[in-house]
């Protein structure tokens, strides 16, 4: 018989609700069927932690006396965006000084979460109503009115695999890549992953409170490039990168156990995010989703050092165990995401829910379906 979400939270509230983690129902399921697992599990946590450049921060300073209308803003002498009326500003993750790449808009962001004072300076041209055209002084977390996390694009519903067939080292996102596939590198954590365990986003969708960054945040769109119509394998599930989510949250009730800046060497910064999100098990097909396991959950195989060719696929029980094998040849396998925080969000995603601390949320709109990806055009401007 299917649930609804206000039974669940009705079960949450009274503290009845059974949670299992994503991992602990993949397990089950050895020996459950998916209807024996829609009848005795209400909620499966999710998790996940890596780097995910699609991200950044509003913040409002405050009119200073007399004001100033910002049109060029610096933070901690990192160049950030002025097009946000007076005192309001966007800082991009991977926002940097190219005269010191390794320090930049994630570190800001985990720099404000930590109650660090920030060097703030700004300039404009002058106008009747915002005379001033300079100022310099130092902000943080308690002297701004709002730091809100917003991430255009989060949470990746598979990736690829990265390697480099080439006979030079490759600096990427997906971190440093031997020469002649001595390594390869993978960043999804598998059946923890959120939108693994619900691949067509039945539950995911505008409105659902998630765990972000170490408190409560909310899915606001579906992310940038989201992909609907990928390649799935026969447990419906994309082979590649495909959907994503775009949140927003408090960040000044954030940890920087769960929002921390990176420096990938000759590539650039990134922000790692912890993100947790909540699947009910509504029906026999959510349970049936929510069992996957990691040797059942494909990915792809790309040269990142040859014009991103396609080598294969593997599973994530291959990249787990250390080592995959490529066109025949034995590849060192490592994450550059972290399974344990992973499996530390879930965990503290279900001690939430089964404590009656965290509620669910039906979304108010549904994530779009047969959506592509388009690519950049190169034409030629009219004269």
């Amino acid at each position: 018989m299917a649930k609804s979400y206000a039974e669940i939270n009705e079960k949450i509230k009274k503290g009845t609700a059974v949670v299992l983690t994503a991992e602990e129902v993949a397990e089950l399921s050895r020996t459950l069927s998916p209807k024996e697992i829609a009848q005795k599990v209400d909620v499966v946590t999710t998790g996940t932690f890596g780097a995910m450049c699609s991200s950044g921060a509003f913040i409002n300073f405050g009119h200073a006396n007399p004001p100033i209308r910002m049109e060029k803003i610096e933070l901690n002498g990192v160049r950030v965006s002025g097009g946000l009326a007076a005192v309001d500003t966007y800082i991009g993750a991977t926002d940097c000084n190219p005269e010191r790449p390794a320090y930049g808009g994630a570190h800001i962001i985990e720099d404000l979460i930590n109650g660090k004072d920030i060097l703030l300076e700004a300039w404009g041209k002058g106008t009747d109503c915002y005379p001033r055209k300079h100022i310099k002084t130092v902000i943080n977390k308690d002297t701004v009115n709002e730091a809100i996390l917003y991430n255009p694009r989060n949470a990746y519903q598979n990736y690829n695999v990265a390697t480099n067939t080439t006979d030079q080292l490759k600096y990427t996102y997906m971190g440093t890549l031997l020469p002649r596939m001595r390594n390869a590198s993978y960043s999804t954590a598998g059946e923890l992953s959120p939108l693994i365990n619900d691949p067509e986003c039945r539950t995911i969708g505008l409105g659902t409170r998630i765990f972000l960054g170490g408190t409560e945040g909310y899915v606001t769109w579906n992310g940038t490039q989201f992909h609907s119509t990928k390649e799935v394998n026969e447990y419906g599930i994309p082979t590649s990168n495909a959907r994503t989510i775009a949140v927003i949250g408090d960040l000044k009730n954030m940890s920087s156990e769960y929002l921390r800046a990176a420096y990938y060497e000759k590539y650039g910064i990134s922000l790692f995010v912890g993100i947790g999100i909540p699947i009910p098990i509504l029906d026999e097909d959510l349970a049936r989703k929510v069992s996957i396991r990691n040797e059942q959950i494909e990915t792809t195989i790309v040269d990142y050092g040859n014009g991103n060719q396609i080598l294969g696929k593997t599973n994530y029980a291959a990249l787990h165990s250390g080592e995959i094998e490529i066109k025949g040849q034995k590849v060192r396998t490592a994450p550059v995401s972290s399974l344990a925080k992973a499996r530390e969000i879930a965990a503290m995603l279900k001690k939430r829910i089964a404590g009656g601390h965290f509620q669910l949320t039906e979304p108010v709109r549904p994530m779009p379906t047969n959506t592509g990806l388009k690519s950049l055009l190169e034409t030629k401007p009219e004269n």
